[in-house]
């Protein structure tokens, strides 16, 4: 994870093909800690907090590093949780971006 973590997104073009396979597990399991592939279509993970204070910073946190990035994840906060689902609007999939994203997330999260 924390190679990943080290990278930044970078833009795809309309029509790239999305990650399958073989290339997708590779990355999954770099990625780790809790996070799901979905139909080999987007990441999800939730995340569990003491209050709504504490899930509301990360969500926060979160939102800085999407925006500095320009890659922006799907947010859904309740008292205590976060879940997070990522994927590339453009591709209608997954990039390497999304699990690099998902990665500076997981940090902020450790961090």
């Amino acid at each position: 994870m924390k190679e990943l973590a080290t990278k930044e997104c970078v833009p795809c073009e309309k029509g790239a093909p999305a990650l399958k396979g073989e290339k997708l597990r590779k990355l999954h399991e770099q990625l780790g800690h809790g996070w799901r592939v979905v139909q080999e279509h987007h990441l999800e993970r939730e995340y569990t907090f003491k209050n709504f204070r504490e899930a509301l910073d990360f969500t926060n946190r979160i939102g800085e590093i999407a925006e500095a990035r320009n890659h922006h994840p799907d947010i859904y906060l309740a008292w205590g949780k976060v879940r997070v689902t990522i994927w590339t609007h453009k591709i209608d999939g997954l990039t390497e971006s999304d699990f690099v994203l998902a990665a500076k997330i997981e940090q902020a999260h450790e961090g």
